[in-house]
């Protein structure tokens, strides 16, 4: 059993959970402390964090250490969202923290931000039930949120939007409508057109059957809708009706409904119109809050990279789903997409000893396959670069933005020389440059066999023969196109793993 404190610093909040972790009884919460402190009004109104507010920081992180000690505690993880990224001076504020408390502070992606967030809910009882049908997973942070939406199943597509409710708020309170009349209705009007575009795009016609919100003040609605105990789900109509109710009330007033103690919380009627409104342009049919935040998720994500816990959701296919349906928006060409990926993994797996690769590759690998030309749709002459800015500007639920990046680069190599490393060093690092490389050059050999896209090879076969890999195929057709192109191809493949790939035709008459 190991005692585990999760630390994370967001926009208004900073809070710690203590946990105990053990393989036989899993994951149990014994303490959660919170602090507010506003770091996004710093760093969403002037662009950094002050003097003072850097202050209060490091004296509330050294309290939380003081509390570590006494629970004593075998390991630790501190985050913080992307308000320390958007602070100009976020490489001073991360050197004070560790400095004045000695912790090591990781600022997450908004990938990995929200995947690790995504990957508790996912461990929830119901989840795969409420996901076979349409559903939607809507995480809400003080700087932005982000929808993941189901359909019979399958992810269709992960969006991040720029409403957070200190975001909102900040942005009302310097155009000067914090105190007007109809401020409700300007946060309203604010969240409905940065909803508009995406429920023209992805939303399904029938709306959803469940939206699951993570996030600050939702769990505070719940017991005041459904008077069951512990009740995570209730009616959307209920909800809305119910916040709906709340409008006519001041700010101190809902926070004495609602038994949250600071009664000039700024931040309760953003919240408050946010997921209302949420609710309601979904068109959901009910209203699901698990009761986890960030700190659950990266005591999860923890235990599951300790073999603590087994994760009951697939993550890998919500990655593929993803991919899948980004092909199709972008009109790919499925038949000769599912051929390359098929050879490209073949490939990938015969050559396991020589790549020296992992699981998480060879998923990037497919990824790539899928997505290769998704850029067509925007420039046929252009297509590789297109596809790189498609892909990089996709949220893909489960990749981190390195792994994001990895996948877009394998996709524009494919087609053009690849840079050298000096020329991509702010992207990624030697390693991830090391796979690119690899996965770029199983690629470009997976697509030349199939560059015609009339897939003429059937039963393709490959074995890896001293400095060979051996791609053996049968095949009606002439393949000449495609073995012209293929030694077109072999040469990169041939420089990065010092091993020549060669077909062997086997003609196959009708």
């Amino acid at each position: 059993m190991k005692t585990f404190a999760a630390i994370y610093i967001g926009s208004y909040e900073i809070s710690m959970k203590v946990f105990e972790l053990s393989i036989k009884r899993g994951i149990r919460e014994i303490d959660h402390v919170r602090h507010r402190i506003e770091l996004g009004r710093d760093v969403y109104s002037q662009g950094y964090v002050g003097y003072e507010t850097a202050d209060e920081l490091c004296q509330v992180l050294k309290e939380f250490v003081g509390i570590m000690e006494m629970y004593r505690t075998d390991e630790y993880e501190a985050y913080s969202g992307l308000v320390i990224r958007d602070a100009q001076n976020e490489a001073f504020i991360l050197d004070q923290i560790r400095i004045r408390t000695g912790l090591n502070v990781k600022v997450l992606s908004n990938s990995e931000h929200r995947f690790i967030s995504y990957k508790t809910v996912a461990s929830q009882k119901n989840f795969e039930d409420m996901t076979s049908q349409n559903a939607a997973v809507v995480d809400v942070g003080g700087g932005s949120m982000q929808i993941t939406l189901f359909v019979k199943g399958k992810v269709v597509t992960t969006q991040h939007l720029l409403i957070g409710i200190m975001r909102v708020q900040e942005k009302l309170f310097d155009l000067g409508m914090q105190s007007s009349g109809n401020y409700e209705q300007q946060i309203q009007e604010v969240v409905d057109k940065e909803l508009e575009v995406f429920k023209a795009l992805y939303l399904p016609k029938d709306g959803i059957r469940y939206v699951i919100f993570m996030g600050d003040y939702i769990s505070a609605f719940m017991p005041k809708i459904s008077k069951e105990n512990g009740k995570c789900m209730v009616d959307a109509d209920k909800f809305y009706r119910y916040t709906e109710k709340l409008r006519a009330k001041n700010t101190g007033q809902i926070a004495r409904e609602l038994g949250i103690t600071n009664e000039s919380d700024a931040l309760l009627i953003p919240a408050l119109v946010i997921y209302r409104q949420l609710v309601a342009a979904l068109n959901a049919q009910n209203v699901v809050v698990p009761g986890v935040n960030v700190n659950d998720g990266i005591a999860y994500d923890y235990a599951q990279r300790h073999n603590m816990v087994k994760a009951t959701h697939d993550f890998e296919e919500d990655v593929i789903s993803a991919a899948e349906c980004m092909s199709k928006r972008y009109f790919g060409y499925q038949p000769h997409l599912e051929a390359l990926e098929q050879m490209a993994v073949q490939i990938f797996d015969a050559m396991k000893k020589i790549h020296g690769l992992g699981n998480r590759e060879r998923l990037m690998l497919r990824t790539a396959a899928i997505l290769h030309d998704c850029g067509k749709f925007v420039s046929l002459v252009n297509g590789p670069q297109c596809s790189y800015d498609i892909i990089i500007s996709s949220e893909i639920i489960g990749l981190t933005h390195l792994e994001r990046e990895i996948v877009a680069s394998t996709v524009l190599y494919n087609t053009l020389p690849i840079d050298s490393y000096d020329r991509l060093a702010d992207k990624m690092d030697h390693d991830s440059y090391l796979t690119v490389a690899k996965l770029a050059a199983i690629l470009k050999v997976a697509n030349a066999m199939d560059r015609s896209h009339k897939q003429k090879f059937k039963n393709v076969k490959t074995s890896v023969s001293g400095r060979n890999l051996i791609i053996t195929i049968e095949t009606e057709d002439d393949v000449t196109l495609e073995k012209g192109l293929f030694e077109s191809k072999a040469s990169f493949f041939e420089e990065v793993f010092s091993m020549k790939p060669v077909i062997k035709v086997k003609k196959v008459y009708s």
